[in-house]
């Protein structure tokens, strides 16, 4: 429990924790941050991590001076990018291989969540998935079970880090030390989540509606 007190701890208070970060590691911070933009789009097994909360708290603080933006925004893109390249050759070679029935930490459902997000928005799904936690995480993964080009692959996982990076990243920087945003810091961080989980919860139940419907003896 103290565990994931302390997830839902980092995810409400980012600001607080990435201002700690600043204070204690100076010019490591850039790193610290960039370790985590890599890790959350780069590894299947870290979803959990913040990723556009982080961004925008991280704009925020540049607007006060803690991080130079031109060279923030390009450091996370680049560990943005960077991330999603490692997860599709990840998913390219042994993709197939971990996704089992018993496997605790690589779920068939979210495979199939993201395959089924791929059939319904095509190679764009690279530069969309940006935007919605867990499938962020697995649409380069599944990407590189489906064997995409490469090429193709790239210049969306190029456009969509870029997007997302400085998308959040500038809202934090103009909109982030708003003295209404700066007194309710911890709610506006709360409505991004819930924003960015939304559509996960409706993909969740339109799955879970569409598979009900297919299936003639389900009773109601």
């Amino acid at each position: 429990m103290d565990y994931f007190a302390r997830i839902i701890d980092l995810f409400l208070h980012v600001d607080r924790h990435l201002l700690e970060i600043v204070q204690i590691h100076g010019t490591w911070s850039y790193a610290i941050l960039f370790a985590v933009v890599f890790l959350e789009t780069g590894m299947v097994v870290t979803p959990f991590l913040p990723g556009d909360s982080l961004l925008f708290a991280a704009g925020s603080l540049a607007a006060a001076g803690a991080f130079d933006l031109p060279l923030l925004l390009l450091l996370l893109c680049v560990a943005a990018i960077l991330g999603d390249t490692l997860n599709y050759w990840i998913g390219r070679r042994i993709g197939t291989r971990v996704f089992t029935e018993g496997s605790r930490f690589f779920k068939q459902e979210h495979l199939l969540r993201t395959q089924r997000f791929y059939e319904r928005h095509g190679g764009k799904t690279i530069i969309l998935a940006r935007f919605l936690p867990i499938v962020r995480t697995f649409a380069p993964f599944v990407a590189g079970i489906g064997r995409m080009h490469y090429g193709r692959f790239w210049a969306y996982n190029a456009a969509g880090g870029v997007l997302w990076v400085c998308g959040f990243g500038l809202l934090g920087y103009l909109f982030g030390n708003l003295p209404m945003v700066k007194k309710n810091f911890s709610l506006v961080i709360l409505a991004i989540i819930v924003i960015s989980v939304v559509p996960i919860a409706r993909e969740l139940w339109r799955a879970r509606h569409g598979t009900r419907a297919a299936d003639p003896g389900q009773t109601p």
